[in-house]
């Protein structure tokens, strides 16, 4: 009997840490200021040449939207981000997921994504690009 006990509080433990780790994931992918209004999640590697023309456009991105977008880049191919490539599904890299702001998923891209696509995507979503001039 104490050792039933003891599995099911094991059990029971590890089910509430992965509930909580998953948990952590998406409030990384979706926390900030409140004015954040997408999360742009880039799953690629830093040894993809596709991968590495996105880098340019993602800081732009960032610079160009500020706080109203939140942009992600994880490497799958570390063993520490690998998780990401099956939590989005993803079957070739880059690939591009936008979150809305609770989180949930509304556009998807496979393959180098052009800034001014990814423009047009985002004013859909009301978002304009801060004033650039000072």
């Amino acid at each position: 009997m104490r050792k039933n006990f003891s599995m099911i509080t094991l059990v029971t433990f590890l089910f509430i840490q992965g509930c909580n780790a998953q948990s952590e994931d998406n409030k990384t992918e979706t926390s900030g200021a409140t004015k954040t209004k997408v999360t742009f999640v880039e799953l690629g590697s830093v040894n993809c040449i596709p991968c590495k023309q996105m880098q340019p456009v993602m800081k732009s991105i960032e610079e160009k939207y500020g706080d109203q977008v939140k942009v992600i880049f994880y490497d799958v191919w570390k063993d520490d981000q690998k998780k990401y490539a099956q939590k989005y599904g993803i079957k070739l890299i880059p690939t591009q997921v936008f979150l809305d702001e609770n989180g949930k998923e509304f556009f998807r891209h496979e393959g180098f994504y052009p800034e001014a696509e990814i423009d047009k995507l985002l004013k859909t979503k009301g978002l304009k690009p801060k004033d650039t001039k000072s």
